[in-house]
């Protein structure tokens, strides 16, 4: 039997809130991130979303907030290792910013895929 050391365990969320409060806290584009997810989930329950839908949804917007926080993560590690420019510092730092973009591209597929047939019905009958 494997016994669990919950002191750890608890010490291991608190340092993941902490990081996501930091992200949340201080980077911008989190915030428009967040603020576009409620508006997504607002439209979604306003059109009564399948569960399958709300899961296409839920992973979209998740994908995200990973993702820029993933970002962010690797732009610290990377002004911690080196103040000065650097080519390969600023491979890091655009490669992880291609991969929130790439989320986001995502994300709007996925919005538009499952709000379309839905938005175009009331519409346009």
């Amino acid at each position: 039997m494997i016994l669990v050391n919950s002191k750890g365990i608890l010490s291991s969320f608190g340092y993941a809130l902490r990081g996501i409060i930091y992200v949340i806290g201080t980077q911008r584009n989190m915030k428009v991130h967040l603020t576009a997810a409620l508006l997504v989930v607002t439209v979604g329950l306003f059109l009564h979303l399948t569960s399958i839908e709300w899961l296409s949804i839920c992973s979209a917007i998740f994908l995200v907030l990973i993702a820029e926080s993933l970002n962010t993560a690797i732009e610290a590690a990377v002004d911690l290792a080196t103040s000065e420019r650097h080519p390969l510092a600023g491979i890091a730092k655009d490669c992880a910013a291609g991969a929130v973009l790439l989320a986001a591209i995502y994300s709007l597929v996925v919005a538009y895929l499952v709000f379309w047939p839905k938005i175009s019905s009331i519409f346009f009958g």
